[in-house]
């Protein structure tokens, strides 16, 4: 075996039919952050949307990851504006021209989805919503990645190879992950790959990732707030992330937190698990 492509340990491969199971999740949390984004406007607070996505996936029978999970108090993460990641949804009024990231997780018989969106409140800045399009442009080329016989780096090359050119920052210390009957497994999902592409561990059929580049309008650099939990640029810039769970088939990529399996993005018919 080559240098570098043993996978490390913990990292789980699924069966076709655990695989189904997962699809059911990540259905789940596509049609909550569906509706979540749907209630998405000035004047609505972080809560609020909160209480939408619980009742949503506890509607559809799921229970939702974030809930508990080491403390964590909400079933969203809501990151507003300079906010990163992991925004305690609360009473924070949305406002006229701000990023809107939504983080969502359910478990459905045991198996997780995970998926993020970023969404602008109202009228946003043209540049901030060049932001969030690069940043989802990055997300999807990292997805066109997860393809079987590649290698994790690919992953992260491509998201790179996307965001550079547009001088955002580019998070480095928070990635992606594995996941299946937990929310995070191994391996980390890099959004870089300093050494290139063709390195790592092998996407073997039956490997599931979470992808989630996270880009910023300045620095990359950030702090976590007193609360133990909200992630902020350091700068105050505003911030994009955007986050889907897929598969490895033997057909390719399959996007089990989009509704569509990512065929419209990828150009190609939904893989068979």
């Amino acid at each position: 075996m080559a240098r570098g492509t043993r996978r490390p340990r913990g990292v789980t491969v699924k069966t076709p039919e655990q695989v189904q199971l997962m699809r059911a999740a990540g259905l789940v949390v596509a049609r909550t952050l569906e509706r979540v984004v749907a209630a998405v406007r000035p004047g609505v607070t972080t809560g609020e949307l909160d209480r939408i996505a619980e009742e949503s996936i506890r509607g559809e029978g799921a229970v939702p990851s974030f809930l508990g999970y080491h403390g964590f108090p909400g079933s969203i993460c809501a990151s507003v504006g300079a906010q990163v990641v992991h925004g305690i949804p609360g009473d924070r009024v949305l406002a006229e021209g701000e990023l809107l990231s939504v983080d969502c997780g359910a478990i459905l018989a045991g198996w997780h989805g995970d998926a993020a969106v970023t969404v602008a409140v109202g009228e946003c800045a043209p540049e901030l919503l060049a932001l969030s399009a690069v940043t989802e442009q990055a997300l999807w080329a990292g997805i066109a990645a997860v393809h079987p016989g590649g290698r994790l780096s690919d992953v992260g090359h491509a998201v790179e190879t996307v965001v550079r050119p547009h001088g955002y920052g580019l998070l480095e210390d928070y990635t992606g992950h594995g996941i299946g009957t937990a929310m995070h497994e191994p391996p980390y999902v890099p959004n870089l790959a300093p050494d290139g592409p063709g390195r790592g561990m092998v996407l073997d059929p039956g490997i599931v990732l979470a992808v989630e580049p996270m880009a910023t309008l300045g620095a990359p650099d950030v702090a976590e707030l007193d609360d133990g939990w909200t992630v902020v640029t350091t700068d105050g810039a505003q911030a994009a992330h955007w986050e889907h769970t897929v598969a490895v088939t033997p057909d390719g990529p399959w996007v089990l937190t989009a509704l569509d399996g990512g065929a419209g993005r990828l150009g190609t018919p939904v893989p068979a698990a």
